[in-house]
């Protein structure tokens, strides 16, 4: 597996941890302290408000999960992906989109820019 890879792997388990302590440790171990998240309707930083946002999509979503759509690209520090929040009892997937991230030194994630290609009601 790839540095890439590994980031995005380890960002995908923070997105889909549901238990309080299980999305801390998640988010502890995929994005650095002072990581950024920036999309449409989200912007934050540090561990706390990544907590916070990605409780608030499972709130907002309950049942679904987030899911890659195909292979992440990457260059030096940037990796680029697409992902689906998908419903897990009937596989539908009323939200998509692409995120970019900067990964920090430690192959943590430093940043997140993302945006929103599908959303429900647009």
């Amino acid at each position: 597996m790839t540095a890439y890879e590994d980031a995005v792997q380890r960002y995908f388990a923070a997105w889909n941890a549901t238990a309080a302590e299980d999305l801390a440790k998640a988010v502890e171990a995929a994005f650095a302290e002072s990581a950024t998240y920036t999309d449409p309707l989200a912007d934050v930083s540090g561990h706390e408000g990544l907590t916070a946002v990605i409780d608030g999509a499972h709130r907002q979503f309950p049942g679904f999960e987030f899911r890659i759509t195909g292979t992440p690209d990457g260059h030096h520090d940037i990796v680029r992906f697409s992902w689906e929040l998908v419903s897990t009892t009937d596989g539908s997937a009323p939200v998509a989109g692409s995120d970019v991230i900067t990964l920090a030194d430690d192959g943590r994630i430093a940043s997140v820019s993302g945006f929103l290609d599908r959303v429900p009601g647009a």
